[in-house]
């Protein structure tokens, strides 16, 4: 059973692997296993992390890319292939707001910043979408794999101020789904997609809207943990246990689905 969470002698692509998340999901591989692609556009962070996952003994490769630019994924996809012969998963984590992307309360909400809000949506659905077209392709011709989207909360609740961030991760929910569907068409049991939602983890791209300077929480911080039963913000480590299972022979019956670790937010009706 558990050579089944292995994730020995695999090939792991993570985009977004520069980010805060990106951290703890590039660690979670390499920890496992595999070796890791960590892709980002801060090559300078991409190679911190790939030097210290091979000082640990691991085996890491620093990848520099655009997800929106499919001529960067397509040089970095051959960077994999040139250096491991394979590629056997792909986590889709990167994504995230700007802050043209955020609906003030005070503003008019027919006045919103709807070029903001496009380019935050498309990052978090074409972000996903270019990297599977470039990497998923090597998947099926190494043989199959599992991929695995960064979906959220925003993809089925309301949450206010970022319109654009609902849309995107609504619109990556879907084709989580659709895609699945039409990679088991096509090659049966051996490509899968499945999503995983984070409940609210403090990020670079959340912190100011969650936590004060002091440390203490903002008005919407405080909203947010009164409707997580577990009462407090969710630690990256604890999205590893998921991630490595999606990724692994362990879940090899499963597709399209997806996989909440929020303490509880999706599912408490605040009563």
């Amino acid at each position: 059973m558990s050579q089944d969470f292995s994730l020995a002698g695999k090939v792991i692509v993570v985009t977004g692997g520069t980010g805060i998340l990106g951290q703890a999901f590039i660690d979670a591989v390499a920890e496992a296993g595999a070796a890791v692609g960590i892709l980002g556009r801060n090559g300078a962070v991409a190679q911190q992390r790939a030097e210290a996952i091979c000082r640990r003994g691991g085996q890491a490769l620093a990848l520099v890319a655009d997800v929106l630019e499919e001529d960067q994924l397509r040089a970095a996809c051959q960077q994999v292939m040139s250096t491991y012969g394979r590629i056997d998963g792909l986590v889709n984590a990167a994504g995230g707001n700007a802050p043209d992307g955020v609906l003030d309360p005070a503003a008019d909400v027919f006045r919103m910043n709807l070029a903001g809000m496009k380019r935050v949506m498309e990052l978090n659905i074409w972000g996903a979408v270019l990297p599977t077209q470039v990497f998923g392709e090597a998947l099926a011709q190494s043989g199959g794999g599992s991929i695995v989207n960064i979906s959220s909360m925003n993809s089925k609740r309301a949450i206010t101020k970022v319109l654009g961030y609902n849309m995107g991760k609504a619109a990556l929910d879907c084709y989580n789904q659709w895609f699945a569907v039409e990679m088991a068409a096509r090659y049966g049991d051996q490509l899968r997609m499945n999503a995983l939602a984070p409940g609210f983890f403090l990020t670079e791209q959340n912190r100011a809207l969650l936590t004060n300077a002091d440390g203490s929480f903002t008005e919407r911080g405080a909203k947010v943990i009164r409707q997580t039963p577990f009462q407090r913000f969710g630690h990256p480590d604890e999205l590893k246990g998921a991630l490595v299972w999606l990724l692994s022979d362990a879940s090899r019956f499963v597709t399209g689905s997806m996989i909440c670790v929020d303490g509880g937010f999706s599912i408490y009706g605040g009563v």
